[in-house]
């Protein structure tokens, strides 16, 4: 018997229905954000220097592709202390009255004054060298508040072997630093532990600002063979200083992030910031999506490039082995 016209046309209804349906199943799966609303995320930054730059610019880069997009779906409130720590406890007060979703903070400084801070609203840190101590975290593996985030912990044994490399005679480095940073001090200690166990004397020179690191690095001039620059948000900042010192002195300078090495440092065995804020990034958007921080561990930097800048080694008075070039990832 041959269906009815009518019955074809319900059937027929019934079955565009059921595929809208299906459709729109399939588009629930893929929407990783709430329709219609827009994110608020506070940005608190230390200071502004290339690296800790290029980490908030992978940290958006990466929330975008997670569909958390600026100016669509996502605003950003971008704050800078300017390597001020009134600033950056003014800035954590602002966030912790404002109704944001979460909060990225770069820097050590700038999070511990956050954290201090903000209790309820998830924090996800960058470029903080050692969050346990300093009492970001009680847990790297299992975090149990409202805050996880990426470390940028470099190992200092592989930064002094390259150190040696570009000078095999050295006997003196100089650590420029500021000692009231909590991450430098706990990358110095490690690093002049590794410099002594190597044989090699180490002389130390603190900036406590930007405007102090000139005559810092000219205090360590007809002292040391080598400087050595790690992750210093103070030193870094003010990197040509140090550059113009070395290059007038003939002394290597040799840097802990590739930034610096394209700004004028010889060389480093570091990771990119920008793909240290794509990490922070992802892991924030796992927590905008739902995902607990308790599941989140911190997560350590990956991917480390050898950079080298024959131009500055020049400058600087070394002539760079011929490996070192041929084993380089970057050359500026």
């Amino acid at each position: 018997m041959r269906p009815s016209r009518k019955l074809i046309i319900v059937g027929l209804m019934l079955a565009a229905l059921i595929l809208a349906l299906g459709l729109s199943a399939c588009g629930d799966e893929e929407t990783t954000t709430d329709e219609g609303k827009v994110y608020k995320i506070g940005v608190t930054q230390i200071i502004s220097h290339p690296a800790l730059d290029s980490c908030v610019e992978g940290f958006k880069e990466a929330m975008a592709e997670r569909g958390f997009v600026e100016g669509d779906n996502v605003e950003y409130d971008l704050q800078n202390a300017q390597g001020e720590m009134p600033n950056a406890s003014s800035i954590a007060q602002k966030f912790a009255a404002d109704d944001l979703d979460l909060i990225l903070s770069v820097a050590t400084p700038t999070s511990q004054a956050v954290v201090k801070e903000v209790t309820d609203t998830p924090i996800v840190f960058a470029a903080v060298t050692d969050p346990v101590g300093a009492e970001l975290v009680a847990n790297a593996d299992a975090p149990d508040a409202n805050v996880t985030g990426v470390s940028d912990l470099l190992p200092v044994q592989p930064h002094l072997d390259l150190v040696k490399r570009v000078v095999p005679d050295i006997k003196t480095i100089g650590l420029l630093y500021n000692a009231g940073e909590t991450n430098s001090v706990v990358l110095v200690e490690a690093e002049k532990e590794a410099a002594e166990a190597m044989g090699i004397e180490v002389i130390e020179a603190t900036a406590d600002k930007p405007a102090d690191v000139q005559a810092a690095a000219k205090s360590l001039v007809g002292r040391v063979d080598a400087i050595s620059v790690l992750t210093d948000n103070t030193v870094v900042s003010a990197l040509e200083a140090v550059i113009k010192v070395c290059q007038e002195n003939g002394i290597p300078l040799i840097a802990g992030d590739t930034d610096s090495v394209k700004r004028g440092a010889i060389t480093a065995l570091a990771f990119d910031y920008k793909d240290h804020g794509r990490q922070a990034g992802m892991m924030a958007a796992d927590i905008l999506e739902g995902k607990a921080i308790s599941e989140i561990p911190v997560a350590y930097a990956e991917n480390l490039v050898l950079s080298v800048n024959p131009d500055a080694a020049e400058a600087m008075g070394v002539t760079l082995p011929q490996d070192l070039l041929d084993e380089a990832d970057e050359t500026f």
